[in-house]
């Protein structure tokens, strides 16, 4: 992994192969779906059954932001549902925190929710007649935590949010903005280390909306929490998430980072999906970069050690200006001390196009 790597491979929530069939007859278009292969629009004729998620696995580790893309109808609100057991699934396996979802009784539901998985929705359904304090408090009063310290809690995550002064205004003083954060400090107040986030910020203006991405970001690093992000806006995916899963039709289509996905689609869906996506600022030099060997062959008489050198994760931005500003023809790319390859015009055009890199770059990349 290059040095954006995640800190941790410890998996919070894996979801393996699981299927959601809406409609009476979900058991028998389940069975026609192994046996025939039915498509979605097959299953709804002949059973008269709609398929939400269809044979999906992912992981979320611990400290990632998992951001779940995809237009409406995709699946990918039902998918978030069936990972707190909102939905039982219709086939497969939710695993959180080592344990099987389906397997745990009423009160231990109740208790993992609790304590390790919160939830904000696009309708942050904050209570009225209750003030910002209060709303945030309102998980940890269900919890059955004594008064004092529920609301000493709910003060410091309205602090984290920006709401510190807040605290006795009721949900209709606020803007739209404003009672996102309170849905979101009623999150965090209860320290869940699983924060699952439905469109949370669709219907913000766009400015406001920028803000709470980054806020949200920056805050759930600096808390380390996990979180999975509902999304059907592709800028807002690759702003938020380490890692991008893309549905359709119920089934997940591809997952890896914003880098991976935007310079190797899997397929035409996702390659259109992408097209208009600028690249300045998400692929990095050790995507484009060509061996030592290529620029060696091309041009004996120059000594790479001598190249302007810049670090593995430089952006394309930073490329260019790095080009722009010598008088070669490549920047030598370092790791650990060490020459892995070296950033020319021509790759630096294929990075801005799109195209992938070339089977040896992506090999001594990976070595």
């Amino acid at each position: 992994m290059t040095a954006a790597a995640l800190k941790s491979d410890e998996v919070l929530v894996d979801c393996q192969s699981v299927w959601k069939i809406f409609g009476a007859k979900a058991p028998a278009a389940i069975k026609a779906i192994a046996e025939r292969g039915l498509t979605k629009k097959q299953v709804l004729q002949e059973f008269n059954c709609v398929v939400g998620v269809s044979d999906a696995s992912l992981h979320v580790r611990r400290g990632e932001i998992f951001c779940i893309m995809g237009l409406s109808g995709s699946g990918k609100s039902t998918l978030i549902r069936l990972l707190n057991r909102l939905i039982d699934p219709s086939l497969g396996t939710v695993v959180v925190k080592g344990k099987d979802m389906s397997a745990l009784s009423g009160p231990e539901l109740r208790r993992m929710r609790a304590r390790h998985i919160g939830m904000v929705f696009q309708s942050v359904a904050l209570l009225p007649h209750r003030t910002v304090l209060e709303n945030a408090a309102f998980g940890l009063e269900v919890q059955g935590v004594a008064k004092a310290e529920r609301q000493r809690t709910a003060e410091q995550a309205l602090a984290r949010v920006g709401l510190a002064d807040w605290l006795m205004r009721y949900p209709r003083e606020l803007s739209g903005g404003m009672q996102q954060r309170v849905g979101l400090a009623r999150a965090i107040a209860a320290d869940p280390e699983i924060i699952l986030m439905d469109e949370p910020f669709s219907a913000l203006d766009p400015l406001i909306r920028r803000q709470l991405q980054d806020e949200f970001r920056q805050l759930t690093k600096a808390l380390g929490k996990s979180a999975v992000f509902i999304t059907h806006d592709l800028d807002e995916a690759i702003r938020i998430g380490d890692r991008i899963a893309i549905m359709k039709d119920g089934a997940i289509i591809q997952v890896g980072t914003a880098e991976e996905i935007i310079l190797e689609p899997a397929d035409g869906y996702v390659a259109e999906f992408v097209a208009g996506i600028s690249r300045l600022h998400l692929i990095k030099a050790h995507s484009v970069m060509d061996p030592v060997s290529d620029y060696q062959r091309a041009h004996p008489a120059e000594d790479v050690a001598s190249l302007v050198q810049t670090g593995p994760e430089a952006d394309i931005d930073e490329l260019i200006d790095l080009t722009m500003n010598s008088a070669r023809d490549g920047v030598a790319v370092v790791e650990r001390g060490s020459i892995v390859g070296v950033v020319t015009p021509r790759s630096l055009l294929r990075g801005v196009k799109g195209a992938q890199t070339n089977e040896p770059a992506a090999e001594q990349k990976r070595a």
